[in-house]
């Protein structure tokens, strides 16, 4: 059984950092491009971070500079650093994990950015 489980999330204020992780099982993690979606109430989900299998990497305009997003392929493990955040970051991230045709989802985990 996949499962991707997130966690790191919650309240911070504008200018402050949070690291999100996700731990996966029942998949042969190293092979996956994993990624970072986020959705913000009212609008449509949007990719913010990928990352591939060997380590290439894409971000969102929005976070280029701010968020970082690495894997720990020993530890099954994705992660997202985010630096810097600002109010209109505040959403629901969800871990997301492809390997054609598979595509698995995490549960979310919030984040909120407010003073």
């Amino acid at each position: 059984q996949v499962q991707l489980v997130e966690s790191g999330g919650g309240l911070v204020q504008p200018g402050g950092s949070l690291r999100l992780s996700c731990a996966a099982s029942g998949v042969i993690f190293g092979i996956y491009t994993m990624g970072w979606y986020r959705q913000a109430l009212g609008k449509p989900r949007e990719l913010v971070a990928v990352i591939g299998g060997g380590g290439r990497t894409n971000y969102a305009d929005s976070v280029k500079g701010r968020f970082t997003i690495s894997r720990d392929n020993a530890k099954d493990t994705l992660y997202l650093q985010m630096n810097n955040l600002k109010p209109e970051d505040t959403a629901v991230y969800y871990c997301n994990g492809q390997y054609f045709p598979n595509n698995y989802w995490g549960q979310g985990t919030q984040v909120t950015v407010s003073s």
